[in-house]
């Protein structure tokens, strides 16, 4: 017999590798929101996979928004302009083929739930900014960056 635990983490592992999947899809569809996804993710391996959650947390792209999230529940002001933008051409793509207008207009309502909840977020701190603007500049084989007091005299 397979004991409880066993089985609830392979069920957050299955829930964050779909969530993860869906993240990566909306990163090329129109409408389907990435940074939530990863998010969900994120939380859901940190529950059923801490070698998933590890790597989640490491990632290039994913990284700094679930760092940013879990440090300071807040969202950078480049993916709130992507998901606006994104939802946007969505809910244009929605009036322009929609049988019926009532069906874009409530999927553009949803959008407008969703945008503005994401707009209320508050942006991370300028030094967290400021670190994900340095490390995503730095070339990657780069060495990184000392500070004066750790730099040995010459």
């Amino acid at each position: 017999m397979t004991h409880p635990n066993a089985v609830v983490r392979f069920v957050l592992l299955v829930g964050a590798l779909l969530c993860l999947a869906l993240g990566v899809i909306g990163i090329f569809v129109p409408g389907l929101p990435t940074t939530v996804f990863i998010l969900m993710a994120a939380a859901l391996a940190s529950r059923g996979s801490p070698r998933l959650a590890a790597w989640l947390e490491g990632h290039r792209l994913f990284g700094p928004m679930i760092r940013d999230w879990r440090a300071h529940r807040s969202v950078s002001r480049r993916a709130k302009w992507s998901g606006t933008v994104m939802m946007m051409l969505c809910a244009a793509l929605l009036f322009a083929t929609a049988s019926h207008w009532g069906y874009a207009a409530l999927g553009t309502g949803v959008m407008v739930i969703v945008a503005s909840w994401l707009w209320l977020r508050p942006e991370p701190p300028a030094a967290s900014a400021a670190a994900t603007s340095a490390v995503s500049s730095t070339a990657p084989c780069a060495p990184p960056a000392t500070s004066s007091s750790t730099t040995p005299p010459r």
